[in-house]
């Protein structure tokens, strides 16, 4: 038996650095290389797009997320390459952003 998949996600113009499955709401969000966050329904569907703060939107300041987490309760937590963390709704409303100088992993 052959494992077929059960969507295919599209949306990215870079490769994919980070995902996260949140299986009790049924989504799907991840990040590329050089663009914003996406996220998915189980079925494939592009539901939402997570852009970072507006300060940051330069093309002298791409943000490169390179870790993501997703709660039950409907908040992502994005952690950037430059130290930068931001919380977004799953509606993509960015709650919270807070810089630190630590190297996450």
């Amino acid at each position: 038996d052959f494992a077929t998949p059960r969507a295919v996600l599209t949306g990215h113009d870079y490769e994919i650095t980070c995902a996260a499955i949140c299986a009790e709401l049924g989504l799907v969000i991840s990040g590329s290389k050089e663009g914003p966050c996406l996220i998915h329904s189980m079925n494939g569907d592009l539901l939402r797009t997570l852009e970072g703060p507006e300060r940051l939107q330069s093309p002298e300041c791409c943000l490169r997320p390179k870790l993501i987490q997703a709660s039950r309760e409907g908040h992502c937590v994005i952690y950037y390459e430059n130290g930068l963390f931001c919380v977004f709704s799953v509606n993509g409303r960015l709650q919270a952003t807070m810089e630190t100088d630590d190297k996450i992993r």
